[in-house]
């Protein structure tokens, strides 16, 4: 179960801003819209995959994430939200050209205990190619067949990469071309690394679903995501920079899923040819009160905040009831659960913010759980597109990304 609330004012054309979202969906102009409802053909091939490959998977201790973005920071996310309760593999996620890290984490694994998953949307992905050749020689193949039952690749249909994995006798799982990385978590891309570390994908696609039905089958916007939408673009000049403050560490990279998707998702040119977009940050609660909360509380009036808070953990340890001399001052805490301690934290952080007037509002989960990972992802998903609305910008495209990579290639060719 998710609850919020906000605490800001916002007028608000209802209509309008749904109705763009909801024509995309109808046009297919993004596939993700349908992935909580559309993926029960995926879901019985990953179980057939599992089922045929159990002397593989039996052993195997290890899933090798390699990607990039969107390719690995939503199941990076999930993963690290929940491992403290259901995973039964360890994963590792390549997802950098840093030779430091790479010479690090490959050190970990051994060949005939892990199964690695090479993801690229385009198939041509310059960091995750270049891994996977590395992979191959340091395991001695040249050629992907040789380690075949090792290895799944996750790209478009039709893409070069999957043309590679049908040569070599590749298990390979396709998403669709309007589907983009940083909104394919719910597709093959994140839910085969997620499925075969143990995690329930059929529930994480309901939590989902509860939300797509909510919105787009009830309309019943009951979070105010239009008017949440609205108030970020309207007032996007003045708070330009979106935080979300997340009061559980397991989010930490969850907060990084949300800074590439609100990032390259609304850093754009409008129709119109001006300049949109607004700058997330994502800290941790209750670390960060002791330190960027200053700068929100008595910096530039420049930031709107989200809290996520997770009302109830699976851990229910106590701080003893010890009194140490001189240290009895923080005794009011003595023999209350941590649980409550964070809690309340994050209730005195908001109503910090709220008396200096700094606009906030709060997503409350239940616990947290593969249900609730799905509903928050759709939740950030459906804002961003909402906020894209709003701003008459393309939401889907990255056409600042591109002029990197075109650059890079031409200074190797210039070499």
């Amino acid at each position: 179960m998710i609850n919020s609330a906000i605490y800001f004012d916002q007028e608000t054309d209802f209509d309008t801003i749904y109705a763009k979202v909801a024509a995309e969906k109808e046009k297919g102009e993004s596939g993700y819209y349908d992935l909580p409802i559309h993926q029960d053909a995926l879901v019985a091939e990953i179980e057939a995959y599992k089922k045929n490959n159990l002397d593989i998977l039996y052993g195997c201790e290890n899933i090798v994430v390699v990607g990039i973005g969107g390719s690995s920071l939503g199941a990076k996310a999930i993963h690290n939200a929940l491992k403290f309760r259901k995973s039964s593999k360890r994963m590792l996620f390549l997802e950098s050209s840093d030779p430091l890290k790479i010479d690090m984490e490959l050190g970990k694994i051994s060949i005939d205990k892990s199964v690695f998953i090479i993801i690229s949307k385009s198939g041509s992905t310059i960091e995750t190619i270049s891994l996977f050749k590395y992979i191959l020689a340091q395991f001695g193949a040249v050629t992907p067949k040789e380690m075949a039952k090792r290895l799944i690749l996750i790209t478009d249909k039709g893409s070069k990469l999957e043309q590679l994995g049908l040569d070599n006798d590749v298990q390979t799982f396709t998403i669709d071309a309007n589907v983009g990385g940083r909104f394919s978590v719910l597709s093959a891309v994140g839910l085969v690394p997620l499925a075969l570390a143990g995690y329930d994908i059929a529930t994480l696609l309901a939590g989902a679903r509860m939300l797509h039905d909510e919105f787009f089958v009830a309309k019943n916007d009951r979070h105010g995501l239009v008017k949440k939408a609205s108030f970020l673009a309207t007032h996007a000049e003045t708070l330009s920079n979106n935080v979300l403050f997340t009061y559980t560490s397991l989010l930490k990279d969850f907060n990084a899923w949300y800074v590439q998707l609100w990032g390259e998702s609304l850093g754009k040119v409008d129709r119109q040819g001006n300049r949109r977009g607004l700058t997330p940050i994502g800290i941790i609660g209750p670390v960060d009160q002791h330190s960027f909360l200053q700068l929100i509380m008595e910096g530039p009036r420049d930031k709107s905040v989200t809290f996520i808070k997770i009302q109830h953990s699976l851990e229910s340890i106590k701080i003893p009831d010890i009194k140490l001399k001189g240290l009895e001052g923080c005794d009011f805490v003595n023999g209350e659960s941590f649980e409550t301690l964070i809690n309340r934290q994050c209730d005195s952080t908001l109503e910090s913010l709220r008396s200096v007037d700094v606009p906030t509002d709060i997503i409350e989960l239940e616990t947290l759980d593969e249900s609730n990972m799905g509903y928050i992802i759709y939740y950030f998903e459906l804002l961003t597109s909402l906020v894209g609305a709003a701003f008459d910008i393309n939401t889907y495209d990255q056409p600042g990304v591109e002029v990197g990579k075109r650059i890079l290639k031409e200074k190797f060719n210039a070499g």
